[in-house]
C-alpha cells in the first residue's frame, strides 16, 4: 500500500527562545543567530527533497522554510500555529514559578491550560485538523514526501497524540531546525488516525 512521508521540523531560534521567554502567538521573526544556525545545518546535514512545505503562518516558521527549503512551494496551515499561552505569553519561567496556576499547568494533563490560554486537548484537536488537511492534500495530489514547519510544542503533541509507537510528549523534544520523519498510509490514518514515527531529521551527510 502506498505511503506518504512527512518531515516535521521545528522552526529556528528567535530572540524570545534565546531569552527563555514563552512565545505562542506572538509573531517573532528568527534571530540573526537562529537564521545563521539553520544555514549552518544545511551545510552540515542533509535535508530531504520534498514536494511541498506546509507551514505555521508565523514568521519564524515561514523564514525557516525559506532557509531549509528555498526552492519548494510553501502552503500555510493555520492550525499549525503554536499553543496559546494566555497570561504566560511573553514571560520567563522564573517570573511565573511561584504562581499556583503555573505550577498546576506544569503538572500537565489534557485539560490543563494556562489562564486565558489553550488546553492540550484543544491543541490536539487543532493538530488533528491540520494533519487531516495535509494528508488529504498529499494523497489527492500524490505528493509522496513533504515537510511541515511548526513549533516545538505542536511537534511533541502531534507525535505523542497520533504517532506509533506511543511515546510521551516530554520525550519528543527536538532542537531548532530538527524534527522527526513520520509515515502514514491511507489505511492506518482512516482506521486509527495514526502514523508511524520513523526517526530523526535532518540526516547525516
Amino acid at each position: 500500500m502506498k505511503g506518504y512521508r512527512i518531515s516535521v521540523i521545528r522552526h529556528g531560534m528567535t530572540a524570545a527562545n534565546e531569552n527563555g521567554i514563552y512565545i505562542g502567538r506572538t509573531d517573532y521573526p528568527l534571530s540573526n543567530k537562529g537564521a545563521a544556525e539553520l544555514a549552518g545545518k544545511t551545510d552540515e546535514f542533509v535535508y530531504p527533497n520534498v514536494a511541498r512545505v506546509y507551514s505555521s503562518p508565523l514568521r519564524r516558521c515561514m523564514e525557516t522554510a525559506d532557509i531549509l527549503f528555498p526552492d519548494v512551494p510553501v502552503q500555510t496551515v493555520d492550525n499549525l500555529i503554536e499553543m496559546d499561552f494566555g497570561k504566560f505569553e511573553g514571560k520567563k519561567a522564573d517570573e511565573l514559578v511561584q504562581l499556583p496556576e503555573f505550577k498546576a499547568w506544569l503538572k500537565g494533563g489534557l485539560d490543563c491550560r494556562p489562564p486565558q490560554g489553550e488546553s492540550v486537548k484543544e491543541v490536539q484537536l487543532r493538530i488533528f485538523k491540520s494533519l487531516r488537511e495535509i494528508i488529504a492534500d498529499m494523497m489527492q495530489e500524490d505528493l509522496l514526501h513533504c515537510a511541515v514547519i511548526t513549533h516545538g510544542g505542536i511537534i511533541s503533541n502531534m507525535l505523542a497524540g497520533f504517532g506509533l509507537p506511543k511515546i510521551p510528549a516530554d520525550q519528543l523534544q527536538c532542537a531548532p531546525g530538527e524534527g522527526f520523519d513520520i509515515y502514514v498510509t491511507a489505511d492506518l490514518w482512516q482506521r486509527s488516525q495514526a502514523f508511524e514515527i520513523l526517526g530523526m531529521v535532518p540526516y547525516q551527510g
